[in-house]
């Protein structure tokens, strides 16, 4: 019997380097050790990819159902849509709402697959948000069941998936942080750190750190204020918020929860073995740390030595792991994108996939 789940991986914007890691990745027959990889995109410009990598032995096998693909190394298999009119003359590393439709339609696609069981997990590459919302807004949400807007996959996912309760989890092995909000101003954010909302993110990282088989997770709660306000001298948000949020994690059940921990210091903590998984109050709280560890840059070189991480949205009904940077049209084209953190976001989503399983059959 076939215990590899199956990972749909959607191209990304056919603009930026989506395409060519996805080939960069699925060339090393390491990654069909752990899972049935399937691409979602356009085939034709899987194939321009090969080129541009220089992996001209590897077979596009295109497919028009999950139930085609054969999951063999040296083979990608692709979920085709015709998406891209003229690859030749697509034009790389330029926004243009071609290929944000391009990179909307693989990610509706792949969530339906989830959705109807025919794969186990799901894994994107970087979108264009500008380039996205331009697609949408041309069609008038015509090719989006109404949507002109999305602030990017993660209200997508929620969308598609009917999910009000959800939060961005960024990894980097096992370093891991969870928001309790992200794509809203700094003012707005610290409106945001609620009891319930913070109660609810540490419910969300506790069912995730068991879906990765960590029986009892170490969750870290951030404060919001510098040194977690000193008893209220800087701010009462630790009084009046996250601490009663923690309280009420404990009665729970929630054992493992510690907190509110002073945002200067948790991170080393939890990059020392301390934590498995941070709380953060906002965006940059837990951005910040994970790129600085996951994003080296080579100084003499010039040019970025890693670009690792994963960003993973927790609380929905699927699966859904990504690369941790954008669309990288600066190396579009060129062959050189990185594919560590496509591999290793292919890694958590499989992780996640075989726990959820497990915790089916228990």
């Amino acid at each position: 019997m076939e215990n590899r789940p199956i990972v749909g991986i959607t191209m990304g914007d056919p603009a930026g380097t989506g395409p060519e890691i996805s080939i960069k990745a699925l060339a090393d027959p390491a990654q069909y050790e752990f899972c049935r990889p399937l691409i979602i995109g356009d085939a034709d410009i899987m194939e321009q990819a090969k080129g541009f990598v220089g992996h001209p032995e590897i077979r596009i096998h295109r497919c028009e159902t999950v139930a085609d693909a054969l999951f063999q190394p040296g083979t990608v298999d692709v979920l085709h849509l015709p998406l891209i009119a003229d690859v030749k003359n697509f034009e790389l590393a330029k926004v243009s709402a071609e290929g944000g439709n391009a990179a909307f339609q693989c990610v509706k696609k792949v969530i339906e697959l989830a959705m109807a069981g025919e794969v186990d997990a799901t894994c994107t590459n970087a979108l264009n948000k500008e380039a996205m919302n331009m697609a949408l807004a041309q069609d008038k949400g015509a090719r989006s069941d109404g949507y002109t807007h999305f602030d990017g996959h993660t209200e997508i996912y929620a969308t598609y998936t009917g999910t009000k309760k959800y939060t961005m989890m960024l990894a980097h092995h096992d370093f891991r942080v969870v928001h309790v909000s992200t794509h809203v101003s700094l003012r707005e954010a610290c409106e945001r750190v609620k009891k319930a909302r913070v109660l609810e993110v540490i419910e969300i990282a506790n069912r995730a750190c068991k879906d990765m088989g960590i029986e009892h997770p170490r969750i870290a709660v951030a404060g919001l204020n510098p040194h977690c306000g000193e008893n209220g001298l800087f701010g009462r948000e630790e009084i009046e918020e996250i601490t009663p949020a923690i309280e009420a994690a404990k009665a729970e059940g929630i054992t493992g929860v510690t907190g509110p921990c002073p945002p200067d210091s948790v991170f080393s903590q939890a990059l020392g073995g301390w934590y498995d998984i941070v709380v953060c109050m906002y965006h940059d709280q837990g951005h910040i740390p994970l790129k600085t560890v996951g994003f080296v840059y080579d100084r003499e070189k010039k040019d970025w030595k890693a670009v690792e991480g994963v960003n993973v949205t927790l609380g929905l009904p699927i699966v859904r792991a990504s690369v941790d940077h954008g669309t990288d049209f600066y190396h579009a084209g060129k062959g050189n994108g990185s594919e560590k953190s496509l591999i290793n976001a292919m890694r958590y989503a499989t992780r996640m996939a075989i726990g959820r399983k497990k915790a089916l059959v228990r």
